[in-house]
């Protein structure tokens, strides 16, 4: 059991919390991996959400959802490489689909960041 407690202007919110998990180890420790699996959630999960609606997907059968997964995972890569235009992700997915040089941009900057990356010493 966790208990949080958060103050949010003039409230104090206390708000209880059960895990359930086979990591073995003592309260501690629980207490800094909890975080860190919500981190995942807000920062990868929560921003698939908000640009792809990943969550209002449909495709449920054979191997599409982890197919779609990866590709959504590649675009949110490739939106986050592209910095010549300051708008969110889901934007910035929107201009890709209805212009075709944006979308030629958005690919350059994942090719110039391939660029960078080969020419570090020891890659192979």
């Amino acid at each position: 059991m966790v208990v949080g407690i958060r103050h949010l202007w003039n409230q104090t919110i206390r708000e209880v919390q059960f895990y359930l998990t086979s990591f073995n180890c003592d309260a501690r420790n629980l207490g800094q991996v909890i975080p860190l699996h919500w981190g995942v959630e807000n920062r990868l999960h929560w921003t698939l959400d908000v640009t792809f609606s990943e969550d209002a997907c449909g495709v449920r059968t054979s191997h599409a959802p982890q197919n779609l997964a990866l590709l959504r995972r590649i675009a949110l890569n490739a939106l986050n490489l592209e910095q010549s235009l300051k708008r969110s992700n889901h934007q910035k997915s929107n201009r890709a689909g209805m212009d075709n040089n944006y979308m030629l941009t958005v690919l350059t900057a994942c090719l110039s960041q391939h660029d960078d990356d080969t020419s570090q010493p020891g890659y192979q």
